[in-house]
């Protein structure tokens, strides 16, 4: 393999730009060129690729974002879209792809995979959704932001003795919610996994209150039943006390400067995924699992839907007590 491609596609995540550096210096080394992809599957149907040097990625680790930029490509999906992709692919020398990004980015891959174009996944979603690793990148620096929001929110919600409901991403899983609630001591934390009774939150909310807490706190994934807009309605409602207000954190959560533990993991993945190319894999995703890099199938990525970490799920109720 003389030639290799790198892009980022769907949401970002803060680490990913750590990991395109680790995928461009690994092939490097190789003796392998490196090309990136601008703006994900659109940019491959587009033509969109460039030459990255070793420079080209200097000082990229420490950014958020993807300096490849990224999109969501629905043309991708069409016959026709997917044909022009496959073509660029050949035209431009690559021989093998490392593909970034989350479950709709890594079906991409295998469809490129079955179309006989080489392709490496690595997990990038902030959710942590993405079945056959432990961790994706971008995990650890959104937990960190949403941390952060939940001790600064709290300053103000101890001083006027409000409740809170804080909505952070999470369509499918309740991993963002659970990690930085139960970081930040929120009272109760909603996640889609697991819908919760509204008669559950508000005895919590009046357990609290009978017991001096001078704040609720309310850690609600976007994806939960109820949803953020309904608790804190349901809270204005029930004269507990409390003032209610809600915050939609939003896609604050994207952004920001990776943490040491993004940045690590995105290069152990990026070279992971360089290596795999190189002895000849392809269909399958750099994984981590007890601190080690995996390559884990494809098909057993995609077919399921991770469920909530019941350590933490069970965490979250002694914790709150």
């Amino acid at each position: 393999m003389e030639r290799i491609g790198v892009l980022t596609s769907g949401g970002d995540a803060p680490g990913m730009n750590a990991c395109v550096r680790a995928v461009v210096r690994t092939a490097l080394a190789h003796g392998v060129s490196a090309l990136g992809i601008r703006r994900g599957y659109a940019g491959m149907i587009d033509g969109e690729f460039e030459l990255l040097t070793s420079r080209a990625v200097g000082g990229i680790a420490r950014w958020g974002g993807t300096i490849l930029q990224t999109a969501r490509s629905m043309e991708f999906k069409t016959p026709e879209g997917f044909a022009q992709a496959v073509e660029n692919v050949h035209r431009s020398g690559v021989e093998g792809l490392v593909v970034i990004g989350g479950d709709g980015s890594l079906h991409g891959a295998r469809e490129l995979h079955k179309a006989g174009i080489a392709a490496v996944g690595v997990p990038g979603s902030i959710d942590n959704d993405i079945c056959g690793t432990e961790m994706s990148i971008g995990v650890d620096t959104a937990s960190n932001t949403i941390l952060e929001a939940i001790d600064k929110i709290k300053d103000t919600a101890s001083s006027h003795e409000r409740a809170f409901v804080i909505e952070v991403m999470g369509r499918r899983s309740g991993y963002l919610a659970l990690a930085a609630g139960i970081g930040g001591g929120a009272e109760i934390v909603i996640v889609p996994e697991h819908p919760t009774d509204m008669d559950k939150i508000l005895g919590e909310m009046k357990a609290a209150h009978d017991r001096g807490k001078p704040h609720f706190i309310v850690v609600v994934a976007e994806g939960a039943t109820p949803t953020a807009t309904e608790i804190r309605d349901a809270v204005a409602a029930a004269h507990s006390g409390f003032d209610a207000r809600l915050t939609v954190l939003g896609h604050v959560q994207r952004g920001g400067s990776p943490t040491a533990a993004d940045r690590l993991l995105a290069t152990k993945l990026g070279t992971g995924a360089v290596d795999a190319l190189l002895a000849g894999k392809s269909g399958v995703m750099v994984g981590i699992r007890a601190n080690e890099t995996v390559l884990v199938d494809f098909d057993e990525v995609l077919v399921c839907n991770r469920p909530a970490d019941a350590d933490l799920v069970r965490l979250d109720e002694i914790i709150r007590l």
